[in-house]
């Protein structure tokens, strides 16, 4: 009688990001271990209600959580798992753990202000819909999920069952991001899968750059830029420096929606240099966000997780945390006295993509003077507010009312933390020998598809950008 071996099987499921570049989730089962990759918030207007609907697979079943960083579009529906009944360990690191907490906070109070907010404008209007003034999740659900983080080190694994293994790697997305590498062993075979998350581009700012692989069976590679190249970060400054003495020479003040996490720290980076330089006058800098304040001070905590050049600056005393002018504002009373305040300026506020939070009422107060400038320093969805500023609509509607758009709107496309095409394709290429198959998420539909080509034209590798829902076997 002949014996054949088992042919190991490991189902991968996209139950997120897949087509479309926010709600990343992608599930892992191996001989009865479920594993989650992710578990992040829709932002785009389409895809909002996904965010209500059930789990596709019981929470209760799954026995753990891989975070690959603390970006709502990747952590946002963890409360919402908790709450269903997810009661594993959440893994990732120590600075990603300290950083989702603040983060999931922030979007449960931002929830609940939008919801009352909402009800309020509702009551007026005479208008009534009781599902708009339900918060997704609360600050008491946030805060269940605290227990269950289980925070690793770069470089470090840990064995969530007899099948699977986890391991971090540096991302160089954001502070504490990391490529997951999971290998799924079963009958004395394993595969290796390597998930990216968000992965940062080599050179830049504050973080290092992300780690390299030489094998791996199967990868799941974000595409959020997939389809174009960036412009050489160079030009950032030179861009910046631009906008902000135009602005400040019509006395007009710049309003800058930005991520709390990473990006509002770049951002006082680079106006740290160009002060330092003498490329740009001295003015007040306002971070108007309690969530990248608290942030800020997570990045305080975490100096081994700088670059050389951002730890030589710490260690001359010349940290951007401390640049001249800048100002952390707390309270409401304090976000609200600063639209009191004449001359120019340079607002820092979230969300980076106009969703909620702070950032609407300042581009409300500033939207009708043609002395101001908005400037978008990240990424914006299709369908939030931040895309129809740089599509150019000129009529936007925000916090219930039309505006007409009279001040300046300015983009600076070098600040992107995700490495391009190019860059993706060299951090592929470090691979010694072709994966079995490369996955294309996290990026909108055309980036998705259009990287996929890209990358099969380059390598003949076998490339599927998969569609949501969709489930896989690796063999």
């Amino acid at each position: 009688m002949a014996w054949f071996k088992k042919q190991m099987k490991v189902h991968l499921s996209f139950l997120g990001a897949a087509r479309n570049v926010t709600g990343s989730r992608h599930l892992i089962e191996v001989d009865g271990t479920k594993v989650l990759v992710d578990c992040g918030l829709y932002q785009e207007r389409q895809f909002k209600d996904r965010n209500w609907d059930p789990f596709p697979v019981n929470p209760a079943e799954i026995d753990a959580l891989l975070l690959t960083h603390a970006h709502l579009d990747h952590c946002g529906l963890i409360p919402k798992l908790v709450k269903e009944g997810f009661k594993g360990k959440i893994y990732c690191t120590d600075a990603t753990a300290e950083i989702a907490k603040i983060i999931l906070l922030d979007s449960a109070h931002i929830q609940e202000e939008d919801a009352a907010y909402k009800k309020k404008r509702h009551e007026k209007q005479g208008k009534t819909s009781p599902h708009a003034y339900e918060p997704l999740y609360t600050t008491e659900d946030v805060e269940a999920c605290f227990p269950l983080f289980a925070p690793l080190d770069y470089k470090s694994c840990v064995k969530i069952s007899d099948s699977i293994e986890v391991c971090l790697y540096d991302a160089g997305h954001v502070l504490g991001s990391a490529i997951i590498k999971v290998t799924a062993s079963e009958d004395h075979q394993k595969r290796i899968m390597l998930f990216t998350g968000d992965i940062g581009r080599p050179d830049r700012p504050i973080v290092c750059d992300p780690d390299s692989f030489e094998q791996a069976d199967y990868v799941i590679i974000e595409s959020t830029y997939g389809d174009r190249v960036h412009q050489p970060t160079a030009d950032i400054k030179d861009t910046f420096a631009e906008i902000i003495n135009k602005t400040y020479e019509r006395g007009g003040k710049i309003i800058i929606p930005s991520f709390a996490l990473e990006r509002s720290q770049e951002v006082l980076y680079y106006l740290n240099e160009l002060l330092r330089e003498e490329r740009i006058p001295q003015m007040k800098v306002f971070l108007d966000s309690p969530m990248a304040t608290r942030i800020t001070k997570v990045f305080k905590k975490h100096p081994e997780m700088f670059d050389s050049q951002m730890r030589e600056l710490v260690m001359n005393h010349e940290s951007p945390f401390i640049l001249p002018g800048l100002q952390f504002t707390e309270s409401t009373n304090e976000s609200k006295a600063i639209n009191e305040i004449k001359g120019p300026m340079i607002i820092i506020a979230g969300s980076g993509m106009c969703t909620g939070g702070r950032i609407k009422h300042h581009i409300a107060n500033n939207i009708n003077d043609p002395n101001s400038t908005i400037v978008f320093v990240g990424y914006q969805a299709v369908g939030t507010l931040g895309r129809r500023f740089v599509n150019g609509e000129k009529e936007i509607r925000i916090l219930g009312e039309e505006r007409r758009v009279q001040a300046e709107v300015a983009r600076i496309h070098g600040f992107s933390a995700h490495a391009d095409k190019v860059e993706l394709l060299n951090w592929l290429k470090e691979l010694k020998s072709p994966p079995r198959r490369v996955f294309v998420v996290h990026g909108e539909e055309n980036a998705a598809i259009a990287f996929g080509d890209y990358l099969k034209e380059e390598t003949s590798w076998d490339v599927l950008v998969p569609e949501y829902n969709e489930k896989v076997v690796l063999d």
